[in-house]
């Protein structure tokens, strides 16, 4: 994580397009950042719950299925999920350390090279992978099997268009 610093600006982040923003340019309710390149990235903090991505039922069976490794977040959450996008795209998502700055308002803050749409059918794309992979550990063939023909039947755009309809999380709106 880089810290650069202007002169009267506080601190900045590079953004995956090469563009910079300030850590006060991003506010707690800020979902996606329209850039000076012209495109939508997607804004997340660590503030921001699991939710905004999946049911509360999902994020209960992850919190009681993950065992965390971090001292700092014991609770399967945000910067986890975020973690599992960055393993997947390095190059498509920057992380900062915001917590030196007490003005902002969060401690981590990530921002993706896609939009706030596009981000979310990735996060539910590689929780899927994850429970297939925690199926595939198991004993029972007919679970797998089972779990696999249903992920084939399972439309992720679908679901993530659902799932917004119901959360109102408008594309047009860069807070929701």
């Amino acid at each position: 994580m880089s810290d650069p610093r202007v002169p009267g600006e506080g601190s900045v982040i590079e953004l995956p397009c090469g563009e910079t923003v300030r850590f006060g340019d991003l506010d707690l309710g800020m979902r996606e950042y329209q850039c000076d390149c012209g495109d939508a990235h997607a804004v997340v903090m660590d503030v921001h719950p699991p939710e905004r991505f999946l049911p509360d039922f999902l994020v209960e069976v992850l919190r009681e299925a993950i065992d965390t490794t971090s001292e700092e977040m014991r609770e399967f959450g945000t910067p986890h999920l975020m973690g599992i996008v960055m393993e997947e795209f390095p190059e498509a998502v920057v992380a900062e350390d915001a917590s030196e700055d007490a003005d902002v308002g969060y401690a981590l803050v990530w921002v993706a090279d896609f939009d706030a749409r596009r981000l979310h059918e990735v996060v539910v794309e590689l929780v899927i992978e994850l429970m297939e992979h925690a199926v595939s550990h198991g004993e029972d063939e007919g679970a797998l099997r089972e779990f696999e023909g249903m992920m084939h039947e399972f439309d992720v755009s679908a679901f993530v268009d659902q799932y917004r309809d119901e959360r109102d999380l408008d594309a047009e709106d860069p807070y929701a």
